[in-house]
């Protein structure tokens, strides 16, 4: 046997027994990102679809647990009017277009009140208002601890709400008085105190939950 062919074979041997004593290293994929204890969250969400009375689709919403206290809510609808629209969780998991509200003409009374406790713009229902684009979309995601999947599953379910008009958060400044309203109050009336005068309820969407 020529003297390279018997130097390549004696390389190639030590080579491979190197290889084989040496500890197995794993190899990972760059595509396959690695999960820490900081980028874990706990499992968990829960979906709406938001209609209006006639029954057409305006969007989604979507809640996911972000941590122990809190949940990361994500929306998007479109068909709205231009402008600023209230947008609560309301207490019960019923929209019924054919629940009409006297006073304001909209549907969705089966919703109930915003979800509670605490009087309008500091309860766990009042989320921060939509802003409607010239074309009628709207988006917007948000973490809030006013509120868990737990709550949003109780007995009854829950829904969310969108508005026709502005949510003023039952906000009118101490200087702005006026004459005692019927329960004797002199800030906000006690329509201003519910809803924030945002009018009608133009959309609404039942929460479902997932896996």
């Amino acid at each position: 046997m020529p003297r390279t062919t018997r130097l390549a074979l004696a390389t190639g041997l030590a080579l491979g027994l190197a290889a084989a004593a040496a500890p197995a290293v794993p190899v990972l994929s760059a595509a396959v990102p690695v999960a820490s204890a900081t980028q874990a969250r706990p499992g968990g969400s829960a979906t709406a679809v938001i209609k209006n009375a006639t029954g057409r689709v305006l969007g989604t919403v979507r809640v996911e647990r972000y941590d122990a206290k809190k949940s990361r809510v994500s929306v998007s609808v479109r068909g709205l009017t231009p402008g600023f629209h209230g947008f609560h969780v309301h207490a019960v998991g019923t929209c019924d277009p054919h629940a009409v509200d006297r006073a304001t003409g909209g549907a969705f009374t089966s919703a109930g009140s915003h979800l509670g406790p605490g009087e309008h713009g500091g309860g766990a229902g009042d989320l921060p208002p939509l802003l409607a684009a010239a074309d009628g979309t709207a988006f917007a995601s948000f973490v809030t601890d006013r509120f868990t999947l737990e709550r949003l599953g109780d007995a009854d379910g829950s829904a969310f709400v969108v508005h026709a008009g502005p949510d003023n958060f039952a906000h009118i400044p101490d200087r702005y008085f006026h004459r005692p309203d019927a329960t004797g109050a002199t800030g906000p009336d006690a329509t201003t105190r519910k809803t924030g005068d945002a009018g009608a309820r133009v959309g609404c969407g039942v929460v479902r939950f997932h896996a």
